[in-house]
Protein backbone atom coordinates (compact mmCIF):
# COMPACT_ATOMS: atom_id res chain seq x y z
CA UNK A 1 0.00 0.00 0.00
CA UNK A 2 1.60 3.31 -1.04
CA UNK A 3 2.10 5.89 2.05
CA UNK A 4 1.31 9.53 -0.02
CA UNK A 5 1.13 12.35 1.74
CA UNK A 6 -2.50 13.32 4.11
CA UNK A 7 -3.56 16.78 2.99
CA UNK A 8 -5.61 18.19 5.62
CA UNK A 9 -7.35 21.87 6.14
CA UNK A 10 -8.16 22.76 9.95
CA UNK A 11 -10.51 25.02 10.16
CA UNK A 12 -10.31 27.14 13.57
CA UNK A 13 -13.84 29.33 13.89
CA UNK A 14 -16.04 30.58 16.96
CA UNK A 15 -19.10 31.96 14.72
CA UNK A 16 -21.09 31.58 11.56
CA UNK A 17 -20.45 32.87 8.07
CA UNK A 18 -21.94 35.76 6.66
CA UNK A 19 -20.35 36.44 3.62
CA UNK A 20 -19.46 34.58 0.12
CA UNK A 21 -20.18 31.08 -0.79
CA UNK A 22 -21.90 27.82 1.03
CA UNK A 23 -18.75 26.75 3.39
CA UNK A 24 -20.23 23.24 3.15
CA UNK A 25 -20.14 23.52 -0.73
CA UNK A 26 -16.58 24.48 -1.21
CA UNK A 27 -15.60 21.90 1.62
CA UNK A 28 -16.99 19.32 -0.22
CA UNK A 29 -15.01 20.66 -3.21
CA UNK A 30 -11.84 20.36 -1.36
CA UNK A 31 -12.34 16.80 -0.45
CA UNK A 32 -13.15 15.70 -3.93
CA UNK A 33 -9.50 17.03 -4.83
CA UNK A 34 -8.10 14.64 -1.83
CA UNK A 35 -8.21 17.14 0.73
CA UNK A 36 -9.77 16.62 4.29
CA UNK A 37 -11.62 19.52 6.15
CA UNK A 38 -11.54 19.40 9.62
CA UNK A 39 -13.50 21.68 11.78
CA UNK A 40 -12.86 23.19 15.64
CA UNK A 41 -15.93 25.33 16.80
CA UNK A 42 -14.55 27.31 20.02
CA UNK A 43 -17.67 28.07 22.63
CA UNK A 44 -17.19 30.72 25.13
CA UNK A 45 -16.20 29.01 28.64
CA UNK A 46 -20.03 30.31 29.57
CA UNK A 47 -21.74 27.11 29.43
CA UNK A 48 -24.76 28.91 29.11
CA UNK A 49 -24.43 30.66 26.14
CA UNK A 50 -26.03 28.19 22.71
CA UNK A 51 -23.16 27.92 20.02
CA UNK A 52 -25.11 29.27 16.87
CA UNK A 53 -22.37 27.91 14.56
CA UNK A 54 -23.42 24.36 15.67
CA UNK A 55 -24.91 23.07 12.73
CA UNK A 56 -22.24 24.56 10.26
CA UNK A 57 -19.12 22.84 12.25
CA UNK A 58 -20.50 19.70 11.69
CA UNK A 59 -21.92 20.29 7.87
CA UNK A 60 -18.26 21.32 6.99
CA UNK A 61 -16.48 18.83 8.00
CA UNK A 62 -19.18 16.10 6.91
CA UNK A 63 -18.83 17.55 3.32
CA UNK A 64 -15.62 17.82 3.90
CA UNK A 65 -14.91 14.11 5.18
CA UNK A 66 -13.38 15.28 8.46
CA UNK A 67 -13.81 15.72 11.60
CA UNK A 68 -15.55 18.33 13.98
CA UNK A 69 -15.41 19.19 17.73
CA UNK A 70 -16.71 21.98 19.68
CA UNK A 71 -14.72 22.54 22.05
CA UNK A 72 -13.98 25.81 25.20
CA UNK A 73 -10.86 27.24 25.03
CA UNK A 74 -9.34 26.25 28.30
CA UNK A 75 -9.13 22.62 26.22
CA UNK A 76 -8.26 24.06 22.96
CA UNK A 77 -4.68 22.75 22.86
CA UNK A 78 -5.83 18.80 23.64
CA UNK A 79 -8.64 19.13 21.23
CA UNK A 80 -6.33 20.14 18.45
CA UNK A 81 -3.96 17.43 18.29
CA UNK A 82 -7.14 14.56 18.88
CA UNK A 83 -8.87 16.50 15.76
CA UNK A 84 -5.87 16.38 13.20
CA UNK A 85 -4.46 12.49 14.17
CA UNK A 86 -8.42 11.64 14.27
CA UNK A 87 -9.04 12.95 10.76
CA UNK A 88 -5.39 11.14 9.35
CA UNK A 89 -6.60 7.74 11.21
CA UNK A 90 -10.12 8.26 9.49
CA UNK A 91 -8.84 9.11 5.84
CA UNK A 92 -6.37 6.17 6.53
CA UNK A 93 -9.51 3.76 6.85
CA UNK A 94 -10.98 5.59 3.96
CA UNK A 95 -7.97 4.36 1.67
CA UNK A 96 -7.80 0.78 3.35
CA UNK A 97 -11.52 0.68 2.57
CA UNK A 98 -10.86 1.92 -0.83
CA UNK A 99 -8.15 -1.02 -1.67
CA UNK A 100 -10.07 -3.96 0.25
CA UNK A 101 -13.44 -3.01 -2.10
CA UNK A 102 -10.94 -3.88 -4.83
CA UNK A 103 -9.40 -7.08 -3.66
CA UNK A 104 -12.24 -8.72 -2.19
CA UNK A 105 -15.46 -7.05 -4.00
CA UNK A 106 -17.50 -4.05 -3.10
CA UNK A 107 -19.34 -6.10 -0.92
CA UNK A 108 -16.51 -6.50 1.69
CA UNK A 109 -15.38 -3.33 4.48
CA UNK A 110 -13.66 -3.09 7.26
CA UNK A 111 -16.28 -3.10 9.45
CA UNK A 112 -17.38 -6.42 8.19
CA UNK A 113 -14.12 -8.33 8.88
CA UNK A 114 -13.11 -10.98 11.67
CA UNK A 115 -11.93 -9.16 14.40
CA UNK A 116 -8.89 -10.52 14.51
CA UNK A 117 -7.90 -9.38 10.26
CA UNK A 118 -9.59 -6.25 11.58
CA UNK A 119 -7.25 -5.85 14.33
CA UNK A 120 -4.00 -6.62 12.10
CA UNK A 121 -5.38 -4.05 9.28
CA UNK A 122 -5.61 -1.47 12.09
CA UNK A 123 -1.98 -1.97 13.24
CA UNK A 124 -0.96 -1.08 9.37
CA UNK A 125 -3.14 1.60 9.52
CA UNK A 126 -1.69 2.89 12.90
CA UNK A 127 1.77 2.62 11.01
CA UNK A 128 0.81 4.32 8.26
CA UNK A 129 -0.23 7.12 10.83
CA UNK A 130 3.10 7.49 11.60
CA UNK A 131 5.24 6.68 8.43
CA UNK A 132 3.13 9.19 5.60
CA UNK A 133 3.93 12.68 5.44
CA UNK A 134 1.55 15.39 6.05
CA UNK A 135 0.38 18.92 4.94
CA UNK A 136 -2.02 20.91 7.37
CA UNK A 137 -3.46 24.38 6.20
CA UNK A 138 -4.49 25.72 9.69
CA UNK A 139 -7.35 28.23 8.49
CA UNK A 140 -8.35 30.75 11.45
CA UNK A 141 -11.09 33.14 12.17
CA UNK A 142 -9.62 36.13 13.08
CA UNK A 143 -13.44 38.25 13.09
CA UNK A 144 -13.91 40.26 16.07
CA UNK A 145 -15.33 37.44 18.01
CA UNK A 146 -12.49 35.51 18.37
CA UNK A 147 -9.94 38.25 19.91
CA UNK A 148 -9.60 37.21 22.82
CA UNK A 149 -9.59 33.18 21.98
CA UNK A 150 -6.30 33.89 19.21
CA UNK A 151 -3.77 33.82 22.47
CA UNK A 152 -5.21 30.24 23.20
CA UNK A 153 -5.22 29.44 19.52
CA UNK A 154 -1.51 29.84 19.34
CA UNK A 155 -0.22 28.27 22.32
CA UNK A 156 -2.57 24.69 21.01
CA UNK A 157 -0.99 25.20 17.17
CA UNK A 158 2.70 25.03 18.83
CA UNK A 159 1.77 22.44 20.80
CA UNK A 160 0.68 20.55 17.96
CA UNK A 161 3.50 20.99 16.19
CA UNK A 162 5.65 18.88 19.37
CA UNK A 163 3.19 16.34 19.43
CA UNK A 164 3.92 15.52 15.31
CA UNK A 165 7.07 16.16 15.10
CA UNK A 166 7.51 12.94 16.89
CA UNK A 167 6.21 11.10 14.17
CA UNK A 168 8.28 9.63 11.36
CA UNK A 169 6.75 11.00 8.73
CA UNK A 170 7.01 14.52 7.06
CA UNK A 171 4.85 17.21 8.43
CA UNK A 172 4.22 21.03 6.65
CA UNK A 173 2.22 23.44 8.42
CA UNK A 174 0.78 26.56 7.50
CA UNK A 175 -1.24 29.21 9.00
CA UNK A 176 -3.98 31.36 6.98
CA UNK A 177 -6.48 33.84 8.62
CA UNK A 178 -9.82 34.90 7.53
CA UNK A 179 -10.95 37.61 6.82
CA UNK A 180 -7.63 39.38 5.87
CA UNK A 181 -6.84 42.88 5.81
CA UNK A 182 -7.46 43.45 1.66
CA UNK A 183 -8.57 39.52 0.41
CA UNK A 184 -10.99 36.86 2.04
CA UNK A 185 -7.96 35.10 3.31
CA UNK A 186 -4.20 36.26 4.20
CA UNK A 187 -1.38 34.42 5.24
CA UNK A 188 0.29 33.94 8.19
CA UNK A 189 2.73 31.51 8.15
CA UNK A 190 4.28 29.69 5.23
CA UNK A 191 5.02 26.04 4.43
CA UNK A 192 7.37 24.74 7.46
CA UNK A 193 8.13 21.79 9.02
CA UNK A 194 7.90 23.27 12.71
CA UNK A 195 4.91 25.81 14.37
CA UNK A 196 7.52 27.21 16.86
CA UNK A 197 8.14 30.83 15.01
CA UNK A 198 4.71 31.47 15.59
CA UNK A 199 4.94 33.22 18.52
CA UNK A 200 6.23 36.37 16.99
CA UNK A 201 3.31 36.34 14.76
CA UNK A 202 0.56 35.84 16.71
CA UNK A 203 0.57 39.19 19.11
CA UNK A 204 0.72 41.15 15.54
CA UNK A 205 -2.46 39.87 14.39
CA UNK A 206 -5.57 41.81 14.36
CA UNK A 207 -8.96 40.68 14.53
CA UNK A 208 -12.26 42.38 12.99
CA UNK A 209 -14.66 42.11 10.52
CA UNK A 210 -16.80 39.60 8.54
CA UNK A 211 -16.97 36.14 8.41
CA UNK A 212 -15.77 34.56 4.38
CA UNK A 213 -15.76 31.09 5.56
CA UNK A 214 -16.51 29.57 1.95
CA UNK A 215 -14.70 32.03 -0.05
CA UNK A 216 -12.14 31.54 2.30
CA UNK A 217 -12.16 27.66 2.15
CA UNK A 218 -11.55 27.99 -1.45
CA UNK A 219 -8.24 30.05 -1.44
CA UNK A 220 -7.00 26.73 1.00
CA UNK A 221 -7.70 24.67 -1.38
CA UNK A 222 -5.44 26.61 -4.64
CA UNK A 223 -3.15 27.22 -1.60
CA UNK A 224 -2.39 23.23 -2.05
CA UNK A 225 -2.51 23.15 -5.68
CA UNK A 226 0.31 26.37 -5.48
CA UNK A 227 2.32 24.38 -3.11
CA UNK A 228 2.41 21.59 -5.75
CA UNK A 229 3.28 23.64 -8.22
CA UNK A 230 6.34 25.33 -6.78
CA UNK A 231 7.83 22.20 -6.05
CA UNK A 232 7.42 20.67 -9.63
CA UNK A 233 8.77 23.91 -11.08
CA UNK A 234 11.69 23.89 -8.21
CA UNK A 235 12.39 20.28 -8.92
CA UNK A 236 12.24 21.51 -12.75
CA UNK A 237 15.07 23.90 -12.32
CA UNK A 238 17.14 21.89 -10.28
CA UNK A 239 17.09 18.97 -12.85
CA UNK A 240 18.08 21.56 -15.35
CA UNK A 241 21.31 22.93 -13.37
CA UNK A 242 22.28 19.83 -13.32
CA UNK A 243 21.88 18.73 -17.00
CA UNK A 244 23.81 22.16 -17.75
CA UNK A 245 26.55 20.94 -15.02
Amino acid sequence: MKKGTLKQILLITDGCSNKGEDPSATAGLAYEQGITVNVIGILEDDASQQPDGLQEVEDIALSGGGVSQLVYKKALSQTVQMVTKQAMTQTLQGFVNKELKQILGPEKSLEEMEPEKRGEIMEVVEDMGETCDLEVLVLIDTSASMTDKLPTVKEALIDLSISLNARIGRNRFSIFRFPGKQQDMEKVFDWSPRLDDISTIFPGLTSGGITPTGPAIREAIYQFGRKSLMRSLRHENERGMEEEA
